[in-house]
């Protein structure tokens, strides 16, 4: 059944006329967009892979930065729903590394000011980000580096930031590494961005004896027929440039044959993956139709459900205004129409809207800026949506 019999004529011909302004436009050298519902699928690409470079294509290649992070989620779902996992169960087994945490007194503090966690960490706390460490937005604004992000940066762990694959340590190093720091709060007390997917990899790789790689093949690309989908590109022949704003113009960040044309030491399930449009639809179908093959019914509803407590939520430190209006899950925001979504730094969105059956994926590769994700992503959302 095509997408026509699902969505309008002159729906699809608006999508269409948005993703070419964005590119006329200037938001961005390149975009492909796609609609799903049922088993309809409209995909519209635009411009180029790279600056008078080729055109784009269907299956470019996208570095797809945080939305790696519900890939990573269902991965470990998977596990818990086998067994080899325990959602509320310590992690202490098998991640040594953060057994008998210590606490900062405050968040900007000297790292010799700590006190003692108070719990031990959980596969939860991991999936709702709420173990303790991880990213907000006062760390940036700051006028003098907090020690713990220098530290962390010392290390070499890339978790106050974007992706940096090419110079991250292995994962036991990582690992080993991350142990060495304190925690910015206490387990379960606040909400911190990023970090908390990248641990659930190594989790993940540790608890099925096989590389975090291996474990995504065999429990989400391989059902889902995902074969774009991995931690580097293959063939960096399709690999579309990726571009940040710098004074005002498009620099380039990151080649095809960059930091993501070979395999990384550390599979950073935070951010890592590259994917295409044809991919993430099927991530995203499959999520819609209640998680079969990957996940059951259950799983999924509880994945796409606000897990944050009102404590949690009361608990955010400034600097991530985008929980004001929404809650998290597993690796997903929560809207309050129930729609769950993500959107990857690099320029790409997903979004799964079950009261309209709708999947909606945009892809570029312009970097969020002060302006913020480029204007394609919403303006496709809100056309599918008006169909």
């Amino acid at each position: 059944m095509g997408a026509d019999d699902w969505f309008e004529d002159r729906t699809l011909a608006r999508i269409d006329e948005i993703v070419e302004g964005a590119v006329d436009e200037g938001q961005a050298p390149g975009v492909v967009a796609a609609v799903a519902r049922g088993d309809g699928v409209h995909v519209v690409t635009k411009g180029v892979m790279a600056i008078g470079g080729p055109p784009m294509r269907r299956d470019t290649l996208f570095r797809i930065s945080s939305n790696t992070k519900p890939i990573t989620a269902v991965a470990v779902l998977s596990l818990v729903e086998t067994g080899l996992l325990e959602l509320d169960g310590p992690v202490d087994d098998l991640l040594p590394e953060l057994t008998d945490r210590r606490v900062l007194r405050r968040p900007d503090g000297p790292l010799q000011e700590t006190v003692p966690a108070l719990r031990s960490i959980t596969v939860r706390d991991l999936l709702t980000f709420t173990w303790g460490f991880g990213m907000q937005g006062a760390m940036f604004m700051a006028p003098e580096p907090w020690p713990i992000v220098g530290a962390a940066a010392d290390r070499q762990l890339s978790t106050f930031g974007p992706p940096q694959p090419a110079t991250m340590p292995d994962p036991d190093t990582w690992m080993a590494r991350l142990g060495e720091l304190p925690l910015l709060a206490q387990p379960g007390e606040r909400w911190l961005y990023q970090s908390g997917s990248q641990v659930l990899g190594v989790l993940a790789a540790r608890a099925a004896g096989a590389p975090f790689e291996d474990v995504l093949r065999e429990r989400v690309f391989g059902p889902l027929d995902m074969n774009d989908t991995g931690f580097h590109a293959t063939d960096a022949s399709r690999l579309s440039t990726a571009y940040e704003r710098r004074d005002g113009v498009l620099a380039v960040s990151d080649p095809p044959d960059g930091q993501w044309s070979r395999p990384p030491p550390f599979p950073d399930g935070s951010g890592g993956l590259v994917s295409s449009i044809d991919d993430l639809v099927a991530f995203g179908r499959m999520m819609m139709r209640g998680g079969t093959p990957v996940l059951g019914s259950t799983t999924v509803a509880e994945m796409t459900r606000d897990q944050l407590t009102a404590a949690q939520r009361g608990n955010v430190w400034p600097g991530f205004s985008f929980l004001d209006d929404r809650g998290w899950g597993y690796g997903v925001s929560i809207l309050d129409d129930g729609r769950y979504t993500w959107d990857g730094g690099f320029g790409t969105a997903w979004s799964n809207t079950p009261s309209e059956d709708l999947t909606v994926v945009v892809l570029t590769q312009r970097a969020v800026d002060e302006t913020g994700m480029p204007a394609v992503c919403d303006e496709v959302l809100s056309a599918a949506r008006a169909s």
